[in-house]
């Protein structure tokens, strides 16, 4: 392994960057996870959302969005899917095969939920653009997750660190 590297920098012609050991992640897979990242602030955001609607609500006398117990549990359940989506998109460079099958079923949850977004948007008689765009970019991330690109990232393991002689 050693060797490929150092002759590809060798063959590297003057100026490039020289190769740090590490292999470059598709780029693809790079918008992939800032996709995954912003998913999962919009995640955690919808969480707290939640109870900070069903708080006004009661402060102001107002029926409750649903019952409080099952608000914290809706809070919980966002805060922990974003966390996860975190540690996935920090993980991906490690090259583990089940962040990408996490991934795929986030995408997979995230497309059916943006498909509903829309129907439901058509039903009432206003489409909506942005559900649109959304699905769309979510549908081409899916694309990207199953894919082969994503297939061979997550297959092979990462090389061990080359440590210097001496």
């Amino acid at each position: 392994m050693y060797g490929r590297l150092r002759a590809r920098h060798l063959a590297d012609p003057p100026g490039t960057a020289a190769p740090t050991g590490i292999p470059r992640m598709p780029g693809a897979l790079v918008l992939v996870l800032v996709l995954v990242t912003v998913h999962a602030l919009g995640t955690a955001v919808g969480g707290w959302a939640v109870l900070d609607e069903n708080h006004s609500k009661q402060d102001h006398g107002q029926d409750l969005l649903m019952p409080m117990g099952i608000a914290w549990f809706v809070a919980l359940c966002c805060w922990g899917l974003a966390a996860l989506q975190v540690v996935c998109v920090v993980l991906a460079r490690r090259r583990r095969h089940w962040v990408r099958v996490v991934l795929a079923a986030w995408l997979i949850f995230v497309t059916l939920s943006m498909v509903l977004g829309l129907t439901g948007s058509l039903a009432a008689g206003t489409p909506s653009p942005a559900v649109l765009v959304i699905l769309g970019i979510d549908v081409a991330a899916l694309w990207v997750v199953l894919g082969e690109t994503a297939r061979h990232w997550f297959s092979v393991r990462s090389p061990a660190p080359i440590s210097p002689q001496g």
